[in-house]
């Protein structure tokens, strides 16, 4: 029954590519197989992370359809694109983190902004990319400040300061001595995983490496 439903949804609603916005053919999932060859794939997907973080890596640039398909993401309520980011994340993080995690997190929204907005975008990829790397995304960290939005903020130290203090970790026993994988959707100057990794690290936390859809 829940497969004729399906079928239905997809006729009346058919899924379309995250990126091109084209109606997908048999066969594929999130994203055409044109998008999938020719996305703006980033060369050097791991690079040193910020302060606190260890490493960092990325699948793609943060520009033309990416950066559209993430913004209708985050903000037009296209939650159904968590499943291909997620995708696309799991791959990056085999490839370049494989073997230097051991509990995957995320970076949370403030509970204002998590109201507003109705779900929490780096919750739902991390979830995601979790379950293609066969475990679960489990929740370290809470958002006590509502600060303004990075990309609005400005400069890298602005960026920093804007951010500095805003998280605490939910179960310091639960990071303890662990090494955590942080997923996000996009990661602009570094400041906010770092300021998370800086929290998960002073609640006992043995290392952190951070992943995102877009870099």
């Amino acid at each position: 029954m829940s497969k004729l439903v399906d079928g239905i949804l997809d006729l009346l609603l058919p899924p379309r590519c995250a990126f091109c916005r084209k109606v997908l053919r048999r066969g594929e999932s999130g994203m055409c197989a044109s998008c999938e060859k020719t996305l703006p794939y980033r060369e050097r997907q791991r690079e040193n992370g910020p302060d606190f973080v260890d490493a960092l890596c990325a699948p793609l640039e943060y520009t033309g359809a990416v950066r559209d398909a993430l913004l209708r993401y985050k903000f037009n309520g296209v939650t159904a694109y968590a499943g291909v980011f997620g995708r696309l994340v799991a791959t990056c993080v085999s490839e370049n983190l494989a073997g230097e995690y051991d509990l995957v997190s995320w970076v949370p929204l403030s509970s204002e902004r998590l109201a507003e907005r109705g779900y929490d975008q780096a919750m739902l990829i991390a979830m995601a990319a979790a379950l293609d790397l066969g475990t679960v995304a489990v929740e370290t960290l809470r958002k006590t400040r509502n600060v303004a939005p990075q990309s609005g903020t400005g400069s890298p130290e602005k960026r920093r300061a804007n951010i500095s203090g805003a998280y605490e970790a939910i179960d310091p026993e639960l990071v303890e001595g662990k090494r955590i994988l942080l997923i996000d959707d996009i990661v602009t100057s570094g400041a906010t995983v770092s300021e998370c990794a800086r929290t998960l690290g002073m609640a006992g936390a043995e290392s952190v490496v951070c992943a995102s859809v877009a870099r």
